[in-house]
């Protein structure tokens, strides 16, 4: 994919070195769908090659009133996406273990900037790729697998565990009830939750701290390349099993139900099966 292809998120470069990624699809909450995640992944390539980007931020389009509603499901969705970039996806990576593996590896520091609703995929996301994590004081995450009768994606059925422990992470997945701000800082799955005007600012100020001249750039990418490079093999494996079980999942009843309820805008009805 070129970079010139874009149509879900915005891409910023800026001469001191902060990249901005803002998910831009406020006409549907800023969902994402494969083709926001190949963007995303071109742009950690493009930056990987581009000695003067230095730092990333993640954010949602302000007018969607969020960071992201998660995953975009239309039907013949992918009928509708050039061919060329059709070629570049594939649909079985449902984990989404191509762009996870780049944000474990991507050399560069990231920041997300949670300044809305985020669900599913749009938490995972950054819990898997952001370096560190702002979020706005009236934003909210959903962790609504459950809800949906699939499971987790993006790695986070390792990394929710590990930040938060084996209880409380199967809590949060197994009932999948909304999450306030405060309580994803008390939890620990944010760094920092501000007011909504102050979110942006903040995230760049911290970002200029990471690069010169205010940050030892050199020494943070060998801090982060060393954190993570422990947990490469663990991620690769979780992922596969990921995408092992919403292969499976995919294919109950208990998630056509969850669909169906979704359009008809009531609580689905689970048979277990």
């Amino acid at each position: 994919m070129k970079l010139e292809d874009f149509e879900d998120i915005l891409y910023e470069k800026e001469e001191n070195g902060i990249c901005t990624i803002t998910i831009n699809r406020p006409e549907r909450r800023n969902a994402v769908s494969y083709v926001s995640f190949l963007e995303i992944y071109t742009v950690l390539e493009d930056m990987e090659k581009d000695d003067s980007a230095k730092v990333l931020i993640i954010t949602g389009n302000p007018e969607g009133n969020a960071f992201s509603s998660g995953g975009y499901f239309e039907p013949k969705f992918f009928e509708k996406v050039q061919k060329e970039i059709r070629a570049e996806i594939d649909l079985m990576d449902i984990a989404q273990k191509k762009l996870s593996m780049a944000l474990w590896k991507f050399s560069k520091p990231v920041i997300a900037a949670i300044n809305g609703l985020a669900i599913g995929g749009a938490i995972t996301m950054p819990l898997s790729g952001a370096d560190l994590i702002y979020m706005a004081e009236d934003a909210w995450l959903g962790f609504y697998f459950s809800k949906r009768a699939i499971i987790p994606e993006f790695g986070s059925t390792f990394m929710l565990p590990f930040l938060v422990g084996f209880q409380k992470a199967k809590e949060i997945c197994y009932f999948g009830d909304k999450i306030t701000a405060q309580k994803a800082y008390e939890l620990g799955l944010v760094n920092k939750v501000l007011p909504n005007e102050e979110l942006i600012p903040y995230a760049r100020e911290q970002a200029l701290r990471l690069i010169p001249p205010k940050g030892p750039y050199l020494s943070i990418k060998l801090m982060k390349k060393t954190m993570n490079s422990y947990f490469i093999d663990i991620l690769d494996k979780t992922l596969d099993l990921e995408n092992k079980g919403l292969k499976k999942v995919f294919r109950t009843k208990d998630f056509n139900e969850s669909m169906n309820s979704l359009k008809e805008k009531r609580d689905p009805v689970f048979i277990g099966r």
